[in-house]
């Protein structure tokens, strides 16, 4: 007898991702060399001086926030109380 839609007869884990999936470097280096070219092309070209200051926050908020989940993936593979689970 097959069992209802709504009941599932055991709990099943998903796969796991690749690797290559789970290494948030890659991100990291395409976003922050966008913005680096962008701040290039904001004080290299005349048309585009308005945006150094939205160039120029957008690179610092991407450093601080990369810092801050460094920080936080350095402290969990120590095994740190406080941090972050599931970082690698």
């Amino acid at each position: 007898m097959a069992t209802p839609a709504h009941e599932h007869p055991a709990e099943t884990a998903p796969p796991a991702l690749p690797d290559r999936l789970l290494d948030p470097v890659p991100v990291f280096v395409v976003i922050a060399g966008g913005w680096l070219v962008a701040m290039v092309l904001a004080f290299s070209v005349a048309a585009l001086h308005d945006w150094r200051p939205v160039t120029v926050a957008g690179l610092g908020v991407g450093v601080l926030g990369t810092s801050i989940f460094l920080w936080q993936r350095s402290a969990a593979r120590r095994g740190a109380r406080g941090a972050q689970r599931g970082l690698r």
